[in-house]
């Protein structure tokens, strides 16, 4: 007990950590976690990508602001010098001539003039935190020969840009100007505007988040409710089915699992029938034997008759059985051994075949002349249960009708009597299993479903068309072409043989209302 009490708790204790791990594991978490993610990844993107493209176009205003300042100084600067040649006091008078023209704007550009590699005058009151804090970068200015331009991190100013101009004559440095751009006012501005665009994009994620796990909710609503109706299906019932809502994926999901559920409810209920059917033609020859055999001690003068009658109930037994086979193996893949053939010699065969079955008035209405891929074997099997059928409902001088023709790439075969036909409410009937006529008794219905299964694997179909007291038109319809991996070979030049007269009369009558297709 005290075992059993600690399993249940081990399982309680288990069970909201398990729960949990489930949650996770749905799809409509999992489709959120990557909703955000990605959507945070676009957005965190987006706004690196825009605080660098800021960053960029920050150095290239001041790379172009010192280049358009610098560029007016060296004007100045040749103006003067081309006249004479500069002393001390003239760089003084060329430098207090330029600043007294500059005009900076805003509080990050400034011009410095360096003369004898001391400050001589500045555009604005930072040249103290310069001398007190970079002098080694003055002291590196003042050496200039060549105009230099650099971004670089300073201890008072931070991030600057420079274009340093000297003045130089004879080899002689007189004076160095240095156009400064002050880039981290610039740098702290756009940071302050993606911090805010930051933030507004945290809310807005969140707010997004909200609406799509919404959002999701109603999406998957149908995979959900798909998951509890296939959770609530049975073998008793399946009539259970998913509204259709929508156009989209989820609407043709729902669609399709509703056409295999209506698959396999009919399956399901065939497989009942089936199974009813067999066990009801079963047990009368099973009840016929047992009830031979028990009286066989008691009356062992008519063994003989019990004898013969026991093995002809056990003859039965192995037909049934046979064709039963045949229909399950009709659904392989396998059933068919596909080969090239002649109709009108396979024609010509099944009348032969026929003549000998019974008494009857034997015609060969026509022969189609064309090559046809098929299995000899079953398609005999199935003409000659129609000729077996059509044997059973005729009589001594009824006529019974073999033929076949040629429509487009299809072949037809048909058999036609002068019976007792069949009624119209049979005629849909008749091809399922164990389903006999009203007026059709013997054998234990499965010779046409045979037929139709032997049809449809060759990719055809059976037509009736019959009337009481005027008999019955049973016509295979299958088509010439083989499938892709069967090769057809046939008699060369075989479409240019005559045809003959009953091929010409029955062409013109294939098109008349009789041959309509059933299962089309």
């Amino acid at each position: 007990m005290k075992l059993l009490s600690g399993l249940r708790s081990a399982n309680s204790t288990q069970t909201p950590s398990s729960s949990r791990w489930r949650f996770f594991k749905g799809a409509r978490p999992r489709i959120l976690v990557w909703y955000v993610l990605l959507t945070a990844f676009s957005s965190v993107t987006s706004i690196l990508v825009t605080h660098q493209i800021f960053y960029d176009r920050i150095r290239m205003q001041a790379k172009v602001y010192v280049r358009q300042q610098v560029s007016e100084f060296r004007q100045l600067a040749n103006d003067r010098s081309a006249a004479r040649k500069l002393s001390n006091q003239d760089v003084a008078t060329l430098f207090d001539s330029f600043l007294s023209s500059y005009h900076p704007i805003g509080k990050d550009n400034h011009a410095i003039a360096l003369i004898d590699g001391h400050v001589y005058k500045s555009s604005s009151e930072f040249t103290e935190r310069l001398l007190t804090h970079e002098t080694r970068l003055i002291r590196y200015w003042a050496m200039l020969k060549e105009p230099d331009q650099a971004k670089v991190s300073t201890q008072s100013m931070g991030n600057i840009y420079y274009l340093a101009e000297p003045v130089v004559q004879d080899g002689k440095i007189r004076g160095v100007l240095v156009v400064i751009h002050c880039i981290n006012s610039g740098y702290k501005m756009v940071d302050g505007a993606v911090l805010l665009v930051l933030q507004a994009n945290l809310a807005v994620l969140g707010i997004a988040t909200l609406i799509a796990w919404v959002t999701t909710k109603r999406v998957l609503a149908p995979l959900s409710l798909l998951t509890k109706t296939a959770q609530s299906i049975t073998e008793s019932d399946m009539s259970q089915r998913i509204p259709v809502t929508g156009s989209d994926e989820i609407a043709e999901l729902t669609a399709t699992f509703n056409a295999m559920l209506d698959r396999l409810q009919l399956a399901f209920n065939s497989q009942q029938e089936f199974l009813k059917d067999v066990g009801h033609e079963l047990r009368t020859p099973i009840t016929v034997i047992q009830g031979n055999l028990e009286m066989l001690q008691y009356c062992p003068e008519k063994q003989p008759q019990m004898i013969a009658l026991v093995m002809d109930e056990l003859n039965r037994m192995g037909r049934l059985v046979n064709d039963l086979l045949l229909l399950a193996k009709a659904e392989n893949p396998d059933f068919l051994n596909l080969r090239p053939e002649e109709l009108d010699w396979l024609t010509e065969d099944f009348y032969l075949k026929a003549r000998l079955l019974a008494d009857r008035e034997w015609k060969l209405e026509s022969k189609g002349l064309s090559p046809i891929v098929v299995d000899r074997q079953r398609l005999t099997q199935a003409v000659m249960n129609l000729i077996q059928n059509a044997v059973r409902h005729t009589q001594v001088g009824d006529t019974i009708t073999l033929g076949s023709s040629v429509q487009g790439d299809r072949a037809y075969i048909w058999v036609r009597d002068t019976g007792t036909g069949i009624a119209p409410e049979d005629q849909q009937r008749i091809f399922e299993r164990f389903v006999r006529g009203s007026n059709h008794e013997e054998g234990h219905g499965l010779g046409l479903s045979i037929v139709q299964a032997i049809a449809q694997a060759h990719s055809g179909w059976v037509e009736l068309v019959s009337q009481l007291g005027q008999g019955s038109t049973f016509t295979l319809v299958l088509p010439l072409n083989s499938p892709p991996n069967v090769a057809s070979t046939h008699e060369p030049d075989s479409h240019r043989r005559r045809q003959s007269s009953h091929y010409q009369f029955f062409a013109n009558r294939l098109t008349s209302p009789r041959f309509y297709n059933h299962s089309r």
